[in-house]
């Protein structure tokens, strides 16, 4: 007897999904942030959080329901902020705190200061 093909399109799901959690304050709590499906792989989460689409996130999840496997994220994105935020000084505090928080290897931020003219 011959398989027929499956209706499920494992390929858009047989790779690794990340999602943030982000903190809304006292009153509305911690959330998983609703993304379009095509915005959830690591090179998007990374930018939409040095641009400023989560405010303040919290928690960073890899998971592969294809593979059946979840991990923890925070640390791997908190390095990789940390080295796209060296080269970009617009990082806001919330972002610059997540990372000093988060990350494994040491975050060094330098911050542009104005120079005076020399008298």
């Amino acid at each position: 007897m011959r398989s027929s093909p499956s209706i499920i399109p494992t390929d858009r799901l047989d790779r690794e999904i990340y999602l943030v959690l982000e903190d809304f304050g006292a009153r509305a709590g911690c959330a998983w942030r609703e993304t379009d499906e095509q915005d959830t792989d690591r090179d998007t989460i990374i930018r939409d959080l040095l641009s400023g689409q989560y405010t303040y996130p919290v928690r960073i999840v890899a998971f592969n329901a294809i593979e059946g496997h979840a991990r923890d994220a925070t640390s791997e994105i908190a390095d990789a902020l940390a080295e796209a935020a060296a080269d970009n000084a617009e990082i806001t505090p919330a972002l610059q705190a997540f990372i000093t928080a988060n990350a494994q290897q040491p975050f060094y931020f330098q911050l542009a200061l104005p120079l005076r003219e020399s008298a």
